[in-house]
């Protein structure tokens, strides 16, 4: 599993190592400039060596990662979790997560107010 030459490819790792669920989804994050290895952006074809710093701006949130050990091949979860060391901020709580009001069924189309309230509370 683990890979005897000097680099592996970043969309390869990142996925080997479960940080994206498609090896696709860590390409386009690639592309998107969703990942940066040492503070640059990196395409999908660079490489990554151990000790390389990783970030990744995936699902509304920013990982952090050290590479510690190269994959070139998905492992394991417990497998990944030795692969590098996770310095990522904390998830934001899921109680900051503002639940939008619902309508209820069968009372028509909202009136103006009603619009302006609801953009309100969604602070538009």
């Amino acid at each position: 599993m683990a890979s005897d030459e000097g680099t592996v490819r970043v969309d390869s790792w990142i996925w080997s190592v479960r940080l994206t669920k498609t090896r696709s989804m860590a390409a386009t994050a690639c592309r998107g400039g969703h990942v940066r290895v040492n503070g640059e952006r990196a395409k999908a074809a660079q490489g990554v060596r151990p000790g390389d710093e990783v970030r990744l701006r995936h699902a509304g949130r920013e990982r952090v990662v050290v590479v510690s050990r190269l994959v070139s091949k998905r492992v394991g979860a417990a497998i990944a979790a030795e692969c590098f060391v996770d310095n990522s901020p904390p998830p934001p709580p899921r109680e900051e997560i503002v639940a939008v009001g619902q309508r209820d069924r069968g009372t028509g189309r909202p009136t103006k107010r009603d619009r302006r309230e609801m953009e309100q509370l969604r602070g538009r």
